[in-house]
């Protein structure tokens, strides 16, 4: 693992090549959750960068998340996904491989948002618990996508909006709900929320899902 560049955190695999995984932090910002999870990507033989969306900024309450919110969604954070999307597309580490972008809550808007903007370099998009702008026309990127049971953030009507609009645009799109679990059921730093059973679910369809559309030892 290495940090290629001061606002990102890069992991490799041991073979030091490998399909590339863009991950997009939750508004928590760019925490040790998201850096142990591209370390666990780069063990399963995947170059996984997860950019600084919020300049060096974290949160660990809801308030403090909603001020970074509001100070870097839309233009900031949008032009720093789309400008670590090119980064990690230019990693020798990564040449002439399928990419894929992972994103939680406020990243997956902006994981579907890169799909759309930028179809050719992104072959699938793995989305957890949220949602992105209902025009996927340009999108060419596998969809999957992992959602909460109890989420008043991203309540079951708006998961199915967003997975018509999906098949709408003629996406390959599956998306799973787990019971029982509440937002952020993910990720571990979030005590109140972690589910350590629908979370190992979640990261072996992943897993699966990756190494399917992204082609892993070809």
């Amino acid at each position: 693992m290495l940090d290629s560049n001061s606002n990102d955190y890069t992991a490799l695999p041991s073979s030091g090549r490998g399909p590339g995984v863009l991950v997009l932090h939750a508004w928590w910002g760019l925490t040790d959750f998201i850096r142990r999870l591209c370390d666990r990507l780069a063990a399963e033989g995947y170059v996984a960068l997860a950019p600084d969306l919020f300049g060096g900024k974290t949160a660990k309450t809801v308030a403090e998340a909603e001020k970074l919110i509001g100070e870097f969604e839309g233009e900031a954070a949008g032009g720093a996904a789309l400008a670590a999307l090119e980064r990690l597309t230019h990693l020798p580490a990564t040449e002439g491989r399928r990419t894929a972008v992972i994103g939680f809550s406020f990243g997956a808007y902006y994981a579907l948002w890169l799909a759309n903007h930028r179809p050719t370099d992104l072959a699938a998009v793995v989305i957890f618990y949220g949602s992105g702008e209902p025009d996927f026309q340009n999108m060419q990127a596998a969809c999957q996508g992992h959602f909460a049971e109890h989420d008043p953030f991203e309540p079951p009507e708006g998961v199915q909006y967003l997975e018509q609009k999906l098949h709408e645009a003629g996406r390959e799109v599956t998306f799973h709900t787990y019971p029982g679990t509440g937002h952020w059921f993910f990720e571990a730093d979030r005590p109140d929320a972690y589910d350590p059973e629908a979370s190992e679910l979640a990261w072996s369809r992943t897993l699966e899902f990756l190494q399917s559309e992204l082609k892993t030892g070809d």
